[in-house]
């Protein structure tokens, strides 16, 4: 595909077709990367996007147990704070 570079403000950009931003599930945000006469753009998702969905599932599935022990001094009540 080749696109025309447009003036935009005091900037130049390349519109890109709507097809090809759902394609590569290009939304709001993408990381602009430079190599040598390349630049590359990649989609920027949330941080932890779609962990909720994926806890329900394991709670689900009865996989969602301490790996560890819980280690609650069985004295805490007695402590004295200062």
């Amino acid at each position: 595909m080749i696109l025309s570079v447009v003036q935009i403000g005091n900037s130049r950009g390349v519109r890109l077709p709507k097809t090809l931003l759902e394609q590569c599930h290009i939304t709001n945000k993408v990381k602009v990367s430079v190599s040598q006469d390349n630049i590359t753009l990649e989609p920027v998702h949330k941080p932890r996007e779609g962990w909720e969905e994926q806890m329900k599932r394991l709670h689900q599935q009865g996989d969602d147990t301490l790996l560890i022990p819980d280690t609650v001094d069985p004295d805490f009540d007695e402590w004295e704070w200062k």
